[in-house]
């Protein structure tokens, strides 16, 4: 690939020097003085205009994509499906489901509150997903209480997320989500890997998910379409009424 170079029409500029050039000049056209407060609706950092917050996760951003395809494909999920991410950070995943499913169709849970505001403030109103209404509520310890007891999700799905979680915090969420995930057809994605569970050895680690009515149904893998990577997800399904 051609080093991407000064020339008629293109400026490469790296985010630091975007955010500097928008501290600085505000743009070719902008208001100023009493005008500046009366024409933007929804007053954005300028730190998110930039979508630093895309580099906070480890992997390319693009890769979001790569994820909701294959959990999409691995669960035949519709529209009309319910679905559950757990730390769903600034959305890089979770912005192609909430454009895929119904409104209000789309649960998360995050704890990270720069996240949070990255979500409110740049990605729903910025991808034009504010009107599909999704429900994200800040929370941790695997506290579900405020979403609503009557839904039963289709999906619920941990991208990077339990591997950061001390082992018992990991049992306590799954307990309590079990209750919340359709019998049978539901399905729980985990990725990368599920030590809480192989540090407590197979079957003892087989006894306890049966404890709760859960059931590992086995390992996946998922190759991304822009880049050579590939990411491992663990599925398992409520197997009691």
């Amino acid at each position: 690939m051609r080093e991407n170079l000064l020339r008629k029409g293109i400026n490469p500029r790296t985010r630091a020097q975007q955010l500097e050039d928008l501290r600085n000049y505000k743009g070719i056209s902008h208001y100023e003085g009493e005008e500046a407060d009366n024409h933007t609706a929804l007053p954005c950092p300028g730190g998110l205009l930039v979508e630093e917050h895309h580099s906070n996760y480890g992997e390319p951003w693009a890769g979001g994509r790569d994820v909701f395809e294959f959990l999409a494909e691995s669960t035949h999920i519709s529209p009309d499906a319910q679905v559950l991410e757990i730390g769903c950070g600034t959305l890089r995943v979770g912005a192609h489901f909430i454009r895929y499913l119904k409104t209000k169709h789309y649960h998360c849970l995050e704890r990270d509150e720069l996240s949070l505001m990255a979500v409110f403030r740049y990605e729903l109103p910025a991808q034009g997903l504010l009107h599909k209404r999704p429900l994200i509520v800040k929370g941790e310890d695997m506290e579900f209480s405020r979403f609503r007891s009557r839904v039963l999700y289709d999906l619920i799905y941990a991208s990077a997320v339990f591997l950061h979680m001390p082992d018992q915090l990991v049992w306590v969420g799954l307990e309590r989500l079990v209750g919340r995930l359709k019998p049978y057809d539901g399905r729980i994605f985990v990725s990368h890997n599920i030590k809480f569970c192989s540090r407590l050895g197979g079957d003892e680690c087989t006894r306890r998910l049966a404890s709760l009515g859960l059931e590992y149904l086995g390992k996946h893998t998922h190759d991304s379409l822009l880049f050579n990577h590939y990411e491992i997800w663990f599925e398992f399904r409520r197997s009691k009424d």
